[in-house]
């Protein structure tokens, strides 16, 4: 058994004339939600061995959020994970996929993308949830029954899906 995290980055406010988007800050209430989403993964038990991060400063600094209030494993930043899609996300969880629960602090689309695409069933309520959307901050828990290396389209199981809102 394996578990796969996805995270979306927490709110970040638009950019700046002469900003990047990839230099966006989170806002007050994505800091209030990055933090309030790692006490929810440690109240929960939901510990990494590996979390991939994209590059962004708004994925970096959800990171930050989060580890302040919960384990989040080794971690690995990875400028792919700005620029894939959902396709080139499932690629570097199966890269590392000698991991036995990875998690993944990304971008929509391909958060949402990728979590319908994996979860072939699923909790009913986490389902719902799912189905209404990826705000930023939600937090995907997808089982599967064997290793992450070999993770495909159908074959997890959703277990929960959180927003700060009912975190």
């Amino acid at each position: 058994m394996s578990r796969l995290y996805l995270l979306r980055h927490a709110k970040a406010g638009w950019a700046q004339p002469g900003t990047r988007d990839f230099d966006r800050t989170l806002d007050a209430s994505g800091q209030a939600d990055a933090e309030k989403m790692g006490m929810a993964m440690h109240t929960r038990g939901y510990v990494p061995d590996l979390t991939l991060c994209s590059t962004a400063v708004r994925a970096r600094q959800t990171l930050e959020g989060i580890a302040g209030h919960a384990d989040t494993g080794r971690v690995l930043f990875l400028d792919t994970l700005y620029s894939d899609d959902a396709t080139g996300y499932l690629n570097s969880i199966r890269e590392h996929g000698a991991s036995r629960s990875v998690l993944v602090i990304g971008h929509n689309p391909m958060m949402e993308d990728l979590a319908v695409a994996v979860s072939g069933d699923g909790e009913t309520e986490a389902l719902g949830a799912l189905g209404s959307g990826f705000p930023t901050s939600g937090l995907a828990v997808i089982d599967f029954d064997g290793g992450l290396a070999k993770a495909a389209p159908g074959a997890g199981r959703l277990r929960a899906f959180l927003t700060p809102s009912g975190a």
